[in-house]
């Protein structure tokens, strides 16, 4: 898919990440996104003839910059706890100054069944993405002994997912911003070796 945008698409995906993360795929209509960029309807459907389109385009960008954070996290921070720390500090920041209070694709997994298969398809991908860079970082740590996994480094990949986009929801639902860091933190503690 070509996410090549003009500027003004380019502008439409950029408030629709935003409609997302406020209330998934169900949770906004053209005609929100036409108050919030100041367009008619029919020009949004001149950029993206139909929400799956749009959507689907705003989640393949999001997996790519996503792709692109995490090989950047790779190439800067060597230590596997810093990685974990760097990963959960982003979203730590997004969540503190509410640019990107929840991931799009945790919210629009919620709501796979009713997505369109294409969307569905791209949030997948991007969790199957996100575990194996988990997975990948946190093999290294227990192989340098800073890390002692209780099972599979995949299934402990997997803990960990579910357990930042829950600190997501919870940091959401309490309307408290500290919580997520309190249960990253505390995430990534639980991962270090016994004394």
């Amino acid at each position: 898919m070509d996410t090549e945008l003009s500027p003004r698409a380019a502008e439409i995906a950029e408030h629709t990440k935003i409609l997302l993360a406020a209330g998934g795929y169900n949770g906004f209509s053209y005609a929100d996104i036409s108050d919030r960029v100041r367009i008619g309807k029919a020009s949004i459907h001149h950029h993206f003839p139909s929400k799956a389109e749009l959507v689907l385009t705003v989640v393949v960008q999001h997996r790519a910059q996503s792709r692109t954070g995490l090989a950047a996290l790779d190439k800067q921070v060597a230590d596997p706890r810093a990685r974990l720390d760097a990963y959960t500090g982003y979203w730590t920041a997004c969540i503190r100054d509410a640019t990107s209070p929840i991931c799009i694709c945790a919210m629009l997994a919620a709501e796979l069944p009713a997505v369109p298969r294409e969307v569905a398809d791209e949030v997948q991908g991007y969790f199957r993405d996100l575990s194996a860079w988990l997975e990948s970082v946190l093999k290294k740590g227990a192989a340098t002994g800073q890390f002692r996994l209780q099972d599979t480094a995949a299934v402990e990949a997997n803990a960990f997912m579910a357990t930042v986009h829950g600190a997501m929801l919870s940091a959401r639902a309490f309307d408290n911003p500290a919580i997520f860091e309190s249960i990253t933190q505390a995430a990534i503690r639980r991962l270090a070796p016994e004394a």
